[in-house]
């Protein structure tokens, strides 16, 4: 179901916008055996770079990895201007819960060049889970294009084959920095697309919830309150909390759990109410514009259009609460 034990465990980056579903990403990606976290890189999104920044180091030490290196990174989009998400993640970004401050500072590189440092020096193919809008790694691939021959895969939570929520057909990630996001598809790299269509489906019930919340123990508390407040679920009577970013770190521990399809993707970069659409063509053959007008060629992405979601919730739960039992 998970990583295979007797395997090392896979190097991973996680590239966050800190947040509450980032958060328990962080905490499923800490406390997962079959992951090795190099590095945490910060970018603008669900609020302020600096207010990610402070988020992340806090979430590292309340999950026992004060010393995983973390750095900060693009405070805006590559064109766009900064527009957070507050109303969803509070003030703070972090549902406004008080969490103490970090007893520590980020690392003296910025984001990029602690991508460039860490991707470069694994004696492993890295796997980068961005949970973000993309500025930080497309700033990477175009800046220095060379880390691609040691990224094994890329798993970012972004875009939607249906319904946005930053529009009507954006999700709000690769809406934040559409041109990121299609510099992300351009890797050259095997890359998984952990959309909305995946993402709104993976809700950790009630009772478990409170179970998290009532824990002694900072890591495993810290990720009840953050499910808590990811609002209720489907039973408006028993309101669980949903796994957010934080399945596409289960996506890299157990990708049996998805059912995706290959398929050509692209970004909508033009203004207009498609700004920020992944553009996902499911057609079993070509149509009329590729007849009259010739085909382009366009990335093919591991799409993710199913989710095995008790799977899931076992996953995290068992990682997160490692430390109780």
């Amino acid at each position: 179901m998970t990583t295979d034990p007797g395997r090392p465990p896979i190097p991973v980056i996680v590239d966050c916008d800190t947040g509450i579903d980032d958060a328990l990403a962080l905490l499923l990606a800490v406390r997962h055996p079959g992951l090795d976290l190099r590095a945490v890189t910060c970018v603008a999104g669900n609020t302020d770079v600096e207010g990610v920044v402070r988020n992340t180091l806090t979430v590292l030490e309340q999950a026992g990895a004060p010393d995983v290196p973390a750095a900060r990174g693009a405070e805006r989009p590559l064109i766009e201007g900064v527009r957070t998400a507050r109303h969803v993640h509070g003030r703070d970004g972090m549902g406004d819960l008080g969490l103490p401050a970090p007893t520590r500072a980020p690392v003296d590189l910025d984001a990029v060049s602690l991508l460039r440092r860490e991707i470069l020096a694994s004696p492993r193919p890295v796997t980068l889970i961005p949970t973000a809008p993309a500025t930080n790694i497309a700033l990477l691939l175009r800046t220095h294009p060379e880390v691609t021959g040691n990224i094994e895969r890329i798993v970012f939570m972004g875009g939607a084959v249906a319904t946005g929520n930053a529009t009507p057909v954006a999700e709000f990630n690769v809406w934040h920095d559409p041109e990121a996001a299609a510099i992300l598809l351009t890797a050259g790299v095997p890359i998984t697309m952990y959309g909305l269509d995946v993402f709104q489906r993976v809700i950790v019930p009630g009772p478990d919830v409170r179970r998290l919340r009532a824990s002694a123990e900072p890591g495993t508390r810290l990720a009840g309150e953050l499910l808590a407040h990811r609002g209720p679920a489907i039973d408006e009577t028993d309101p669980g909390g949903g796994l957010g970013d934080a399945g596409a770190v289960c996506a890299v521990i157990d990708p049996e759990g998805l059912t995706t399809h290959r398929l050509p993707v692209e970004v909508c970069l033009a203004p207009g109410p498609a700004r920020g659409q992944t553009l996902v063509d499911r057609r079993v053959r070509p149509g009329e514009s590729e007849l009259h007008e010739g085909t382009r060629e366009q990335p093919l992405v591991d799409v993710a259009l199913d989710v095995d979601v008790a799977r899931y919730v076992e996953l995290y739960l068992s990682t997160v609460e490692r430390k109780d039992r």
